[in-house]
């Protein structure tokens, strides 16, 4: 089979973008950081969000005298991409994007949880209340709690959102003429990357849903009496806050008695529910087990990806209708560049590039219909967040096979029935949340790396 022979590619564009789709470059994947925000072109000549990924230069910007295209093998090691500053650069211009938008929009998350968690269908609870009821609890960084976990959560998991997006998309372009991605193929690999995205996202978004739901949560002001003694092995295992009731235990025991008991220990197995000895009845609330610490011991290492079923249907869907609606976006305006040039452009790539602010307000406007397409999942994703559910009770329901409740699609994405008439509170907040993030964080990214990177 005859090689192709290495042809010099055309002068790269400093502003980051390629011609051949929407602002998309992958260099290589070497982690969730990199392939963050590597939807835009990168300079040395990395051509082609839906393009054919060039080395530019006789002999490229890593010594290698040849083209690549997309059924080439690019072998980048860690030492070339360290020696050449790229991986560096890139890494902190999409983690410094993540960390402003979710800055910025992080206010309107905490009060969109909150009207998520706290609203019922009998209570609808508007934006001005749950403000003042955070302002008056936790002050101004009440807003802000959490802000951490959601970090740490929007870089890995659009690293990962990205990341199998290009993987994907690379076979889609793989031996086509042009580099070009259709709307339909967008559709699907940007649901198969959401849904990766659910796994990696997950266990951070319960620990920052539980620590605003904690801002606007009146916590009880007595030390629990764990923390003034030495800890007997059933007070150790209270929760903090948390004191214990002999009279309520002695009266739980007491009506137990009368059982016929097969356990050999039956005092000392009713010592693992904490909630048992203060006479509530009740599991401990949301605000109650916020630390990573509590809810692995009360519910368990899978307590940590509770809802990762509609979590996985809220970012497949949140995915796939954001790349598909950002590249039917671009490919309007590539056409519309295209009517005003004289000769007409034989092909994709004599276009030319979006200007950065086309591609950031359409990666908004795509963010926004993406939230409000998905967002009932995600209510049912934040209200089963904040729902502790001690590790007994889910062991107890899998070997009794209980049965669930709802239609067949309820049961497939996780849904609860009791949350049919409160999925789509919330959702102004979160179109708003969703477009202005994805605004600042393309736009912002661009910025980074057309001063980060030399010319």
């Amino acid at each position: 089979m005859t090689r192709r022979k290495a042809v010099e590619p055309p002068p790269p564009e400093k502003s980051g973008f390629s011609s051949g789709g929407a602002p998309n470059q992958l260099l290589v994947i070497l982690g969730p950081v990199l392939t963050q925000f590597g939807r835009c072109g990168l300079p040395n000549g990395f051509h082609g969000p839906f393009g054919k990924p060039t080395l530019s230069g006789p002999s490229g910007p890593f010594g290698k005298p040849t083209l690549f295209g997309p059924s080439d093998l690019i072998v980048l090691t860690m030492e070339e991409l360290l020696k050449n500053h790229l991986f560096a650069t890139h890494a902190i211009a999409a983690a410094g994007s993540v960390t402003l938008g979710t800055a910025l929009t992080h206010p309107l998350d905490t009060l969109k949880t909150l009207i998520q968690v706290g609203t019922d269908p009998s209570k609808k609870l508007v934006v001005a209340q749950v403000l003042d009821r955070v302002r008056s609890l936790s002050g101004n960084l009440g807003l802000y709690s959490g802000f951490g976990w959601s970090t740490l959560g929007r870089i890995s998991g659009l690293g990962a959102r990205f990341g199998v997006y290009e993987l994907l998309t690379a076979f889609y372009k793989d031996g086509r003429e042009e580099n070009y991605v259709y709307v339909s193929e967008a559709l699907l690999a940007g649901i198969a990357a959401g849904s990766f995205e659910a796994f990696t996202s997950t266990p951070f978004e319960l620990l920052k849903a539980r620590a605003q739901v904690t801002s606007a949560s009146c916590l009880p002001k007595s030390t629990s009496i764990a923390t003034k003694q030495t800890a007997t092995p059933a007070i150790a295992r209270l929760l903090r806050g948390y004191t214990p009731d002999k009279k309520a235990w002695d009266l739980t025991v007491g009506l137990l008695s009368t059982l016929s008991s097969k356990h050999p220990n039956m005092v000392g197995a009713l010592k693992e529910y904490p909630w048992m000895m203060t006479g509530s009845g009740k599991p401990p609330l949301a605000y109650e087990v916020k630390s990573s610490r509590d809810i692995i011991s009360l519910e368990g290492w899978g307590g940590l990806w509770r809802s990762l079923r509609s979590g996985i249907v809220r970012d497949g869907i949140f995915g796939g209708v954001f790349f598909s609606t950002w590249q039917f976006l671009h490919i309007a305006m590539l056409d519309w560049k295209a009517i005003e040039m004289n000769p007409p452009p034989r092909s994709i790539e004599e276009i030319g590039p979006v200007s950065p602010l086309a591609a950031s307000l359409a990666a908004g406007f795509s963010g926004s219909i993406a939230a409000a397409s998905s967002h009932c999942f995600d209510t049912a994703t934040s209200r089963s967040q904040c729902t502790v559910l001690p590790k007994y009770i889910s062991m107890e329901s899998k070997l009794m096979r209980w049965k669930k409740k709802g239609y067949w699609i309820e049961k497939v994405s996780g849904i609860h029935p009791s949350y049919r008439n409160v999925l789509f509170r919330g959702i102004g907040l979160r179109m708003a949340r969703s477009g202005f993030a994805s605004f600042a964080i393309v736009g912002s990214y661009f910025l980074a790396v057309d001063h980060l990177v030399p010319r």
